[in-house]
């Protein structure tokens, strides 16, 4: 039987905390065949389209964006978290279960134009792709599409940002949380 991308993932029970259902992506990331075919699918939607960057939210979607970008010969782009950043940056706030936090890239990452990519592990309630692409578009750029390893429906980021007029890609879909 031929594995798929979902067949490389782990899933931890209650991580980080009891109820929850964690999709653990480092062991596609160890993989090499998984890893591989991880990247090619990502691509595949976008072949033939002008990417000017790839964009990736923090920490995994570095992984993954930095792999894609390799791919596509263009530049990556960091999204990270407030205060990782040296010099001038721009920042986004988001919501979270509980509470806020923020996402920030540096000022000049992006020119006014540019196609980007945005790439991240796992997709559950869009609220960090959606800063993602408010701190994109900020910038004059244009999200051409956002690629997930992972979408959690039930956590409605897809529906949300679809909503937001962008074309979602998941490789592969986990019911629960």
């Amino acid at each position: 039987m031929t594995k798929t991308v979902k067949d490389y993932i782990r899933t931890i029970v209650d991580f980080p905390h009891e109820g929850i259902l964690f999709r653990d992506v480092t062991t596609l990331f160890a993989d090499p065949r998984g890893f591989r075919m991880a990247i090619d699918q990502l691509l595949t939607p976008y072949t033939g389209l002008r990417i000017d960057r790839v964009a990736g939210l923090e920490a995994r979607g570095f992984i993954l964006g930095g792999a894609v970008a390799h791919q596509l010969s263009t530049g990556f782009v960091p999204i990270r978290k407030k205060g990782k950043l040296p010099g001038a940056v721009i920042s986004q706030a988001y919501q979270l279960e509980y509470g806020e936090a923020v996402v920030e890239v540096h000022d000049d990452a992006l020119q006014p134009g540019e196609k980007v990519l945005l790439v991240d592990d796992l997709l559950a309630t869009g609220g960090t792709a959606e800063a993602g692409i408010k701190l994109i578009e900020a910038l004059g750029a244009e999200v051409i599409g956002c690629a997930f390893v992972v979408d959690l429906p039930e956590l409605g980021g897809r529906k949300k940002l679809e909503a937001m007029g962008m074309e979602v890609h998941a490789l592969c879909a986990f019911e629960g949380l």
